[in-house]
């Protein structure tokens, strides 16, 4: 159940606020409107909305510029952002999501669409704030328990890190498979409904053109109106409009299939998995964060994958592993954009390069080997830094920025529970590469 929510809508057009207004106010949502994108921030200069339906096209500074106004303000910037546009192609949403809005609604729309757009990311907000809050109780409770046992230090550190990683599954899994259930749900309205709109727009236009040779000669009145809303655009308009929601809708049902896999509950057995398909799901949840930012350019990501049999293993974790390189590659480009002059960060490119092939192996006693290295061209590690990366005791993150754990996580994951090694290598200046190595049937 939805806590009652506040619900911010800002339209130049009073007509569309009086209707969205009524919408979400039926449906027991709170909701304030203004009529442009200056009163947008002059209002969230005082109270707090915990969602914002936002026009694109407006006098004065427009919905994207207002957008990226409110992500610059680091009080409101977490508030999420639907945009509501008749600009329905493929450049002006990915301009939109580039903004950082986290979905989009097309004009005219629809009751039943904007509500269960609206519900699905008010839950999304729920339930990273209550991540948030779980994530708060956790540590603290970590943090006491660990001043009681100094006397077990050392097996407190082991104790930790399996703590970590069990908790950051099952909070992170449980989230993720909630959002994708919560996607579908909707993702499956919508998408029925559009074909049976399709074959209803067919059935209206073959009474159309039924009519048409029926009256020939329809008259002034009808042929002065027929021109004026030109029936043959409004017709290609909407299949073309109704394509595009077929191309959405497949989007949305690849990012919940990747969603599902990636927190894919580990059995007490292994399972027989695609590594590719987790490393695909991994990369698409990353993917916010490699894109270009206010302080760097987007990261490269190249994937030179080979040919490679299906491994028995417990995939959730294998995805942990690979989301905490990742992360670790992603945190360290950030750390030296914000170091770096703007020239330099514009003269040189930021690349992560996922290689996997198979190993083959001559004894009949060793089994055949899949290894994925992950390679950054960022700026290395001193020696002793290497030494130390897989150390719990060991963090080069400043306070703040994560526990450190995650590549004692990474290693306790594939050495311990599947038999196989993780190494680095790095050069200062020239990058890092993390190799993971697995044994088929081990």
């Amino acid at each position: 159940m939805l806590d009652r929510a506040k619900i911010l809508v800002v339209d130049d057009k009073p007509a569309n606020l009086e209707v969205i207004t009524e919408t979400l106010s039926a449906h027991g949502h709170n909701t304030a409107a203004v009529t442009s994108g200056e009163r947008a921030l002059i209002w969230l200069e005082s109270y707090q909305a915990d969602l914002i339906l936002l026009d694109v096209q407006m006098p004065g500074i427009d919905g994207f510029e207002t957008c990226e106004l409110i992500k610059k303000n680091a009080a409101i910037a977490d508030t999420p952002i639907i945009f509501i546009t008749a600009l329905a192609d493929s450049e002006n949403i990915a301009k939109g999501f580039s903004f950082g809005a986290v979905d989009y609604i097309s004009k005219p729309f629809q009751e039943v669409e904007l509500l269960a757009r609206v519900n699905t990311h008010l839950r999304l907000n729920q339930l990273n704030q209550s991540l948030e809050h779980q994530v708060r109780n956790r540590t603290s409770e970590l943090e006491k328990t660990m001043a009681k046992l100094q006397g077990a230090l050392s097996q407190l550190e082991s104790s930790q890190v399996q703590l970590v990683r069990q908790e950051k599954m099952s909070t992170l899994g449980g989230l993720m498979a909630g959002v994708a259930h919560e996607i579908n749900n909707p993702l499956g309205f919508v998408s029925g409904n559009i074909g049976e709109l399709r074959r209803s727009l067919d059935d209206i236009v073959s009474c159309l053109n039924a009519y048409r040779e029926a009256f020939p000669e329809p008259g002034e009145t009808l042929e002065g109106l027929l021109e004026e809303l030109d029936i043959d655009f409004v017709v290609d308009d909407i299949a073309a409009m109704l394509n595009s929601m077929e191309l959405g809708c497949d989007r949305m049902r690849g990012i919940s299939n990747s969603l599902r896999y990636f927190s894919r509950s580990d059995t007490d057995q292994k399972l027989s998995v695609d590594i590719h398909e987790g490393l695909n799901s991994t990369l698409l949840i990353l993917k916010y964060r490699v894109k270009a930012s206010d302080i760097r350019p987007k990261i490269e990501i190249i994937k030179d994958y080979g040919e490679l049999p299906k491994l028995d293993c417990f995939p959730g974790q294998l995805n942990q592993v690979f989301m905490n390189i990742l992360a670790n590659a992603i945190d360290m480009f950030d750390e030296v954009s914000e170091a770096s002059s703007d020239e330099a960060i514009m003269e040189g490119s930021q690349k992560i390069t996922i290689t996997t092939r198979l190993i083959k192996t001559q004894s009949i006693d060793e089994n055949d080997v899949i290894e994925v290295s992950i390679a950054d061209n960022g700026k290395g590690m001193q020696e002793e830094v290497v030494a130390r990366v897989f150390d719990r005791q060991f963090t080069t993150k400043p306070v703040g920025k994560g526990t450190g754990l995650g590549l004692a996580i990474a290693q306790q994951i594939v050495t311990d529970t599947h038999g196989g090694t993780l190494d680095v290598q790095s050069e200062v200046g020239k990058g890092t590469e993390f190799r993971i190595r697995l044994p088929i049937g081990g």
